[in-house]
Formats: structure tokens, C-alpha cells, sequence
């Protein structure tokens, strides 16, 4: 019998009643999501658009957080709504819209993010002309036939060649993130009459058209095309086997049916009235002779049931046909047939009040479904809803008994008041459970009685077990834990202290089950990869407010117990992904990445000496200035001038004020000590282009350390900075020059022998040069001095005690 239902379950119910009026639209406008969430109206005449219905599963959303229907009004007819990737996740489905003029609009239902939202909109065919009048999916292509215009240049064509102007076209397609990415069209079929394009598993039929009958005997076959084993099948409604198989590399319809046309022009096979895909790669078909046959995918038609005489289909009755694993249902009219697909019996018949159109529902395999204008109906069987009543209430009462035990009230516990109010969920969740195992069959046992089975199966293997096969449970339970913990797409606090208490129990199996969630993979010279998907970077990388420690600062703290080589490679990993995934780091609640590992680094270990090389690691991988210039000093601080230079030679490169920067710091510290005299021919290289001699001479007098403070030095002659060292980076920036100034000629030209150094007079201590005027006049003071030919040998610090004087 059937059992009722009605469209309170979706939004705009009351729209979605009148709007499915016969009076307003067929039910051929009709489709269904395949897990039956989500009815689609395509509007043809006289209002062109969609509008979707959805059902949400979650409780209501905030007031404050409105719901993104799915409704458009076009002036371009809708050829037909794809589900591209319903397989992926229950929570989201991704469409694509499908126009006449060859535009495609690709949308996403998000429940978390308040219904459905525009992804992009692409062009599917490489003509602007083209009209699409058939579209379909299969596997990760979009499939579809088009009508090409004539060339205006050429003569009108015959009405032979005018039918034969369509072409079948195909792209792949992959469902990301954020987007639905394309590849090119590539051709599978030209110079073809209109063909219907359905997809079966991994095989694409071409009907003809059933509204208008095309040329000569192009209606008395059909093609079955794999794009996969790249290859075309030819078959007629007339013959249990097909006529023809050959290579999809020919792809010229002409070439492909000549030798059939002149055996098929003495045939009168029956006509296809309507047609349904089986899923698997096979497809049904209702003859005119009254045959339901099934076309199998090797090629062969079986013929599978005959209707009466008197139940002929007429060209204005509405059927629809239907596939549920071992059981086909017909419906023609208001008589819906239901068929034992092996042997070809009838099982029953129905007498609907109503037309109708069936569909599958993935849930629901088994299961007949059928949408009219006062619902959605489901086929039961009346032995199945009698066993599953009486389990229900077997349910209930034995949770009467296990409740009244452990009651403390004296009051009669009864199923009515079990039932009442919504309380104990156990048996209601249970009895639900049991019904769904029931009603799919003991071959097809439901997920979530399996989870329980599998539940229980470990308690008592646990209680059994050894010491090892208790590890290797627990290792085998962690790793199936964070594993979900990480797909899930929100993780919630709960959910979020519960994972902090895996990796603070389980630190070893957690470190495990994180490498095989996110697919690390480490190639031994220092490159760390992943190939987990978005969904699992983003919770990894998402923040939180809550007092418990996220997902990021758990990982990296796992990496520093058990890889602490990896943790560098593993921020740069972070970071890849979070630009990939689309997560920025904007906000007054996010943290750098690179600040949030080394908090971790830092509270792990108080000692900062013990671990500074790490610190260095981290801050150069974030490739921030700021960091980067802060791992330069902390080097410079442990005088690791090998280390510098190799980090100023690569960061120098990043950007022109990051070079300034770098370079600018170096130049203070050649200034100080004599330490990086053997770097100074790669310093000189990392000179920035618009500094000047001025600038140079300006930064080096700034930061030499002042006559008296080095007088009490024991390395006075080492530390002294000379000419020399600095000729030639001034060589340098005076020939970058354009027009070099002759003031500075005679520092590059000096004599060999310099003349005797001027009488030196006992100075106070300077302070320190920092006003710009000051700087201007120093280096007006010290160009006399450098003209008369001071030697290469002699020193800036004499120069500057001299300015001092002056």
C-alpha cells in the first residue's frame, strides 16, 4: 500500500503545492535530489526560471541568520539540474544549472551556512551559438548534445543535413572547495541528429528524440557510448543483441552508422515511449508494443514484462518507470505496476488517485517513491510495516522493564508514559535503528547498526584481550576517532576537549592517527607533504575561542614530542594549505601561524637556548619581514655569520625593502667589529639600488663605536674600520651612478704611500650622530679629507674624532 507524506518538510511548502499543479507545471519539470532533500521546478512557459524547495535536517537557524533559496527568474530556458557531487558529503550538494544558450551556473547547499550560494558561472560550449537540448552527468564529465548553427557564409542546407547538425560534447569536471573546475570540450560525436542524453554508472545512452521523429531511419536505433573503454555500441528495439561495436575514435555519426542504415531500412522496431537509467549501466525502456524491456550493459535487450492488451500506452498518457534493485515500477497513468525484475512477475498492482512521477531515493534503495501534486508517497509492504510496528512496541517494553529496576519511584512505569514527552531517547533511536535494518534487507544491514555491533564487539574484545591485543584495539579506535574529529566540517568545544583528551592519553597512537588523517608525507630532504582533503585542513586550521588547546597547537606539539625536525616543515605545510583552502588570517582573533607554533615551542620548553635553532626555522618559514628579520638578529646575537649571510643572500631577494632593511643592519655591525671582513664581497652584492654614497657614509659613521670607548679596547687596531674594506662597495654605487660626482674620484685613485696622518688632540666623548642634519654636515666635513688622498689603510674612526673636534 502506499503511506502518505506531504511537503511540510520543506520550505514554502504551500508554494511548492500550487506550483506542482498540473494546471501549472508538468511533473516531467520535476526533479528530485538523489537524497531527496532538495525538489527542483523548472519553469518553461510562460515564466522561465527555478525554484528549489529544501529540506533542513538541523534544528531552525538563528532569526538573525536568513536562508538562501534557490530561485531564479531567466529569460534563457533551463535545459536541466545536475547533481555533480551528492556522493561527497550529506551536509553539502553541489548543482549546476544548465541553460539553453550553453551558460552553467554552479551552486552549493551548505545547511551550516544557510542554504544554497552561487559558486561561478562558466560557458560549457565553445560556440556562442550553440543551443544545448540535452544535458547529463556522468561520473566527473558533464555530457550534453548541442545544435550548431550553419555557417552564414554557405548555402541554406537541405533538410537532411539541417537534422544533422547537432554534435555530442563532452568536459571533466572536478568539485573543489570553493569552486567547480573545468577542463576543455572535447568532441565525442558530430554531424549527428538531436539526441536525449541519460548516464547510467559509467556508460552515456543516445535516444532519439521522442517528441519529434527525425530522418530517414536515424529513429530506428540508438547508441550506447563508454567513455572510459572509449568505445560506441549501436542497438535497435527489435534485437536482443546489438548491431554494432566499435572505437569512439570515430567520432563522425555518418561514418559510424553507414553500414547499418541499409539492414535497419527493412526493420520496423517499436518506438521508445519513455525510458529510465538503472545506475548500473543499464537502462529500461517502454516499447509501444506494451514490452518493459531492460537493456543490459553488455548490449543485450531483455525483455522483462508485457502489458495487456487493453493497457497500450497512448502518445497522451503520462508514464514514468523506475528501477529499485530487483523490483521495477511502472506507472502509466494512475496504475502503478510493480514488476519482480528476475523472473518478469507481477507483484502487484496500485490504483493511484493521482498521476504521479517515481524516483530513487539513495537512502532508500529498495523502496518505490513518488512524487504528485499532494506529496511524496512510499510503496510499503504491508507484512514489513505489521513486523516493524510490533517491534517498536517489544522495544518499549523491554525498556519498561529495564527502567522500572532502576527507578527509585514506586509509580508503574508504561510504554504511553515511556513514549510521552520525548523521553528516553534509547528505544526511540533503537527501535528506529531496527526498523531501517529491517526495511533494507538482512543483505544491506544499516550503518548505524553496524556502528553498534562494532561497538559492543569491541567492549568485549577489550574485557577478553591480552595487553597487546588491547593496544592494538585501542591504537586501531584512536586512529578511527581523529579521523572523524577531523573530517567533521564544525568541531565544536565538546568536541574539541574530547580530542585534547585522545592526544593527552594516547600521545603515540594520536601522533599515528594524525599522520594518517592527514596523509603526511615526509621524502627525506625536507619536504612534508599532505594529501588530505580541504574539509580536514580547514578544522585543522580553524580558530577557536575555547579554553581547550586547538587542533593546530595539539599537532604541533605532537611533531615537537616525536618529529621536532618536522615542525618547520610542518608550519610551511600549514601555511601552503591555508592559502589553498582559503582560510586568512585576518581578524582580532587570529594569530600568525608561525606566532602560534612558537608559543607552543616556548611553553614546551622555558629554556629558549636549548631549542633557538628550531626558533630560526620557524621564524625564517613564515617569510613575514618582520620575522625574518628578527631570526637575522638572533643569529647575529650568537654570531652565526656563516648563517647570516646565507639568510640575507635569500630573504635580500624577497622584496626591495626587506632588502633595505637586511642590508641595512649588516652595514651597522661591519661598522662594530671586524667579524664579517670575510663576508663583506657578498654583503657588498646586496647593496639596494637607490643607496647613494651619502647614505652609506652616513650609516657606517653612525654606528662606529666613539674614540674614547675604543681607545680602552685591547682590539683597537683590529676593530678598526678602514678605506679600504669599504672601496668597493663605493666603487660600486659611484658607477651605478649616472653621473658619478668628482668629489669621490680620489677615494677609488689613492697613492700607495699615504701622506703623514695630521697631529691628534685628546677629545671628549661624542654622542651619538642621529638628527639628518647632523648627518649632512658630517659627511659635508669628512669629503675635504677623503679628496686630499687618504690612504686605503687609513681609518674612519680617525675621521670621525676629527669631525668631533671640528
Amino acid at each position: 500500500y502506499m503511506r502518505a507524506g506531504n511537503f511540510r518538510d520543506y520550505t514554502g511548502s504551500q508554494e511548492l503545492t500550487e506550483l506542482i499543479n498540473p494546471n501549472n507545471s508538468k511533473l516531467s519539470n520535476v526533479r528530485l535530489s538523489p537524497d531527496g532533500r532538495h525538489i527542483h521546478v523548472i519553469l518553461r512557459k510562460p515564466q522561465v526560471g527555478l525554484v528549489t524547495f529544501d529540506k533542513y535536517e538541523r534544528p531552525p537557524l538563528a532569526q538573525n541568520q536568513e536562508k538562501q533559496d534557490l530561485w531564479l527568474t531567466r529569460t534563457v530556458p533551463i535545459v536541466d539540474v545536475l547533481y555533480l557531487d551528492h556522493h561527497n558529503s550529506k551536509d553539502t550538494a553541489v548543482v549546476a544549472v544548465v541553460y539553453e544558450n550553453g551558460k552553467a551556473e554552479f551552486w552549493k547547499f551548505r545547511e551550516f551556512k544557510s542554504g544554497w550560494h552561487l559558486l561561478q558561472t562558466s560557458d560549457l560550449c565553445n560556440s556562442p551559438r550553440a543551443r544545448v537540448v540535452s544535458v547529463c552527468v556522468c561520473s566527473n564529465l558533464i555530457i550534453w548534445c548541442e545544435e550548431r548553427p550553419p555557417s552564414e557564409s554557405s548555402p541554406a542546407l537541405s533538410s537532411a543535413r539541417n537534422k544533422l547538425r547537432y554534435c555530442v560534447c563532452r568536459r571533466d569536471f572536478d568539485v573543489e572547495d570553493g569552486a567547480v573546475s573545468l577542463r576543455g570540450v572535447k568532441i565525442a560525436l558530430h554531424n549527428n541528429p538531436k539526441f536525449t542524453v541519460t548516464s547510467s554508472g559509467e556508460y552515456v545512452h543516445l535516444l532519439p528524440d521522442l517528441k519529434v521523429k527525425p530522418l530517414l531511419s536515424i529513429s530506428k536505433f540508438f547508441l550506447t557510448w563508454s567513455p572510459h573503454l572509449d568505445s560506441f555500441t549501436v542497438s535497435t528495439t527489435c534485437k536482443n543483441i546489438p548491431l554494432k561495436k566499435l572505437s569512439a575514435k570515430e567520432s563522425d555519426f555518418k561514418k559510424l552508422v553507414t553500414d547499418c542504415l541499409g539492414y535497419l531500412s527493412a526493420l520496423e522496431p517499436p518506438e521508445i515511449y519513455n525510458f529510465s537509467p538503472t545506475a548500473c549501466g543499464g537502462l529500461l525502456l517502454l516499447l509501444s508494443t506494451g514490452w518493459l524491456c531492460l537493456l543490459q550493459k553488455d548490449g543485450m535487450l531483455r525483455k522483462v514484462y508485457k502489458l495487456a492488451d487493453n493497457c497500450l500506452v497512448q502518445h497522451d498518457t503520462h508514464t514514468s518507470l523506475c528501477i529499485y534493485q530487483d523490483i521495477v515500477a511502472l506507472l502509466i497513468g494512475q496504475n502503478l505496476y510493480l514488476i519482480d525484475l528476475n523472473c518478469g512477475r507481477e507483484l502487484e498492482k496500485i490504483v493511484l488517485k493521482r498521476e504521479g512521477s517515481l524516483y530513487a531515493n539513495q537512502a532508500e534503495r529498495r523502496t518505490p517513491h513518488l512524487l504528485s501534486e499532494t506529496g511524496l508517497f512510499v510503496v510499503v509492504n504491508r507484512e514489513t510495516d505489521s513486523r516493524d510496528s510490533l517491534l517498536v512496541e517489544a522495544v518499549f517494553e523491554e525498556a519498561c522493564k529495564y527502567y522500572q529496576q532502576r527507578s527509585l519511584s514506586s509509580a508503574q512505569l508504561t510504554v504511553d508514559i515511556l513514549k510521552k514527552g520525548g523521553r528516553f531517547q534509547a528505544p526511540i533511536s533503537l527501535a528506529s535503528i531496527l526498523r531501517n535494518y529491517l526495511n533494507t534487507g538482512w543483505r544491506q544491514k544499516g550503518a548505524e547498526l553496524k556502528a553498534l555491533v562494532s561497538l559492543e564487539e569491541l567492549k568485549g574484545s577489550l574485557v577478553r584481550g591480552g595487553v597487546k591485543e588491547v593496544e592494538a584495539v585501542c591504537e586501531s579506535l584512536v586512529e578511527k576517532e581523529v579521523l572523524r574529529l577531523l573530517s567533521s566540517s564544525e568541531l565544536d568545544k565538546e568536541a574539541l576537549l574530547y580530542l585534547n583528551s585522545i592526544f593527552s592519553i594516547f600521545p603515540c597512537q594520536a601522533w599515528r592517527a594524525a599522520q594518517a588523517a592527514l596523509q603526511l608525507h615526509y621524502n627525506g630532504e625536507g619536504c612534508l607533504s599532505s594529501r588530505a582533503p580541504p574539509d580536514v585542513w580547514k578544522t585543522v586550521l580553524s580558530p577557536h575561542n575555547h579554553t581547550a588547546l586547538p587542533v593546530f597547537e595539539l599537532l604541533c606539539r605532537s611533531v615537537f614530542h616525536f618529529q621536532p625536525s618536522w615542525l618547520p616543515r610542518f608550519l610551511e605545510l600549514t601555511q601552503q594549505q591555508q592559502g589553498s583552502a582559503g582560510l586568512g588570517e585576518g581578524g582580532e582573533n587570529n594569530v600568525p601561524l608561525y606566532k602560534r607554533a612558537l608559543c607552543i615551542l616556548s611553553s614546551l620548553n622555558p629554556d629558549r637556548d636549548q631549542h633557538q635553532d628550531l626558533e630560526v626555522e620557524l621564524l625564517l618559514v613564515s617569510g613575514r619581514p618582520n620575522a625574518i628579520l628578527q631570526a637575522l638578529r638572533i643569529l647575529m646575537g650568537r654570531q652565526q655569520w656563516e648563517r647570516v649571510t646565507q639568510v640575507a643572500q635569500k630573504f635580500c631577494k624577497q622584496s626591495p625593502l626587506l632588502n633595505k632593511e637586511i642590508f641595512t643592519i649588516l652595514l651597522c655591525e661591519v661598522a662594530h667589529h671586524r667579524d664579517l671582513d670575510p663576508y663583506l664581497d657578498l654583503l657588498w652584492t646586496l647593496c639596494p639600488e637607490d643607496f647613494t654614497v651619502i647614505t652609506i657614509l652616513s650609516l657606517v659613521l653612525k654606528n662606529l663605536p666613539s674614540p674614547s670607548a675604543s681607545s680602552h679596547s685591547t682590539s683597537f687596531s683590529i676593530s678598526q674600520l678602514t678605506i679600504g674594506l669599504l672601496k668597493p662597495l663605493l666603487r660600486k654605487v659611484l658607477q651605478r651612478e649616472t653621473k658619478p660626482s668628482q668629489r669621490y674620484v680620489d677615494i677609488l685613485q689613492s697613492p700607495s704611500f699615504p701622506p703623514a696622518a695630521p697631529p691628534r688632540q685628546p677629545t671628549v666623548q661624542a654622542s651619538t650622530v642621529t638628527d639628518p642634519t647632523t648627518d649632512s654636515a658630517l659627511c659635508n666635513n669628512i669629503a675635504p679629507t677623503l679628496l686630499s688622498g687618504l690612504s686605503p689603510r687609513g681609518s674612519l674612526l680617525n675621521l670621525y674624532a676629527d669631525w668631533q673636534n671640528s
